[in-house]
């Protein structure tokens, strides 16, 4: 078959709907913002084939590494229907240091992911700008990442968001379940809000409710109801290492996918429950407004939701009033909330939910 006219026009890599040049462009305009997370042992440079870490710089001498992965899951769909994009950046930082901090390591270097079906860099920068934000707040180097043009993967104007980090902890400081007692006191920092998790759910009672995300949230009514549900992901960096630094803290758990029902049984053993008593604090609007709306029972927004609470953390109990003062030291909210004991039945006990969050 002889090739048509239209075949033997040249093409170019923009044809095929990836544009380079674009994307050069995107990388020189985010530096800046890779430049302001630098920290000891960092090299702030972007362009090259990897990211450079010195942990000896870092000050450490006998170090584990401890690694995170994760993204935000569908929250995306809601920030993109607000228009909202820079915080999905501190959430996407937010979900990985957390999990370093609940294994006792400090968070060290984030790379990202941004893969997008049409790259629209006034998106791109503002999702990138938002990552560096939380790398300085959780005091870790933004060292690379990639951003990746795929058109016919990704709808136009769709995209989708993957964070990496790396943290360590010296070797004998490492958080262990079997570091967790009987008797040991429970303390709660709070969420800032749903954080990244269970925005299925979310988008789903937005939907049947067909509420109006634009409109002010009736419960706060100085912000609408969009930014009520995708406020940033708490990170609790400063926190955590005012806390570690005392002693006696044997686990700390962040409260994500699985809400406080799957999460917290991660960081004991199987002898063991946890008793959190949830009349300690208010129940925050947005899910009191989430558990109205979506008529949701106490055990759905139990393992779907942190319900007000972002970290728990266990202490022994010589320890517990000075962990929970040099924790308050930060400007961080901090209470007891409940303790460990004996196993009998469920790992994780739930008292007065009923009236707390009526």
């Amino acid at each position: 078959m002889t090739p048509s006219a239209d075949h033997n026009t040249p093409l170019s890599y923009k044809d095929a709907g990836v544009d380079i040049d674009k994307g050069d462009a995107l990388v020189r305009s985010i530096k800046p913002h890779a430049a302001r997370t630098s920290r000891a042992g960092s090299n702030p440079d972007l362009g090259g084939f990897g990211g450079l870490f010195d942990l000896k710089a870092a000050g450490f001498s006998d170090p584990i590494l401890v690694a995170a992965t994760d993204g935000v899951g569908t929250k995306l769909e809601l920030a993109k229907a607000c228009n909202i994009h820079r915080g999905l950046g501190i959430d996407l930082v937010a979900m990985c240091v957390n999990d370093l901090l609940a294994q006792g390591a400090e968070p060290l270097f984030f790379l990202d992911y941004f893969a997008t079906g049409t790259l629209q860099p006034e998106i791109a920068i503002d999702v990138i700008a938002g990552i560096a934000d939380g790398c300085v707040e959780a005091g870790c180097a933004l060292i690379g990442g990639e951003t990746a043009e795929m058109p016919g993967v990704y709808p136009a104007g769709g995209y989708d968001l993957a964070g990496f980090s790396v943290g360590a902890a010296e070797r004998d400081a490492l958080l262990k379940t079997s570091h967790v007692s009987s008797g040991d006191i429970v303390l709660a920092m709070p969420s800032s809000g749903v954080h990244s998790n269970g925005f299925s759910l979310v988008r789903k009672i937005i939907d049947v409710t067909d509420a109006d995300i634009h409109a002010p949230f009736e419960m706060a009514p100085h912000i609408s109801l969009g930014e009520a549900l995708l406020t940033p992901t708490r990170i609790y960096a400063d926190a955590v290492k005012a806390g570690l630094k005392i002693g006696g803290i044997t686990s700390i758990s962040h409260i994500t996918g699985g809400g406080l029902i799957e999460n917290p049984p991660r960081v004991f053993g199987d002898e063991l429950a946890i008793t959190l008593d949830m009349s300690k604090r208010p129940f925050p609007a947005v899910f009191r407004w989430l558990k109205q709306a979506g008529n949701l029972s106490d055990f759905e927004m139990a393992r779907t939701f942190n319900c007000g609470i972002g970290m728990l953390i266990t202490v022994s109990p010589d320890k517990a009033e000075a962990v929970e003062q040099e924790i308050l030291k930060t400007g961080e909210d901090i209470w007891q909330i409940g303790e460990i004991g004996p196993r009998s039945d469920k790992a994780v006990i739930l008292l007065n939910c009923e009236t707390a969050w009526a």
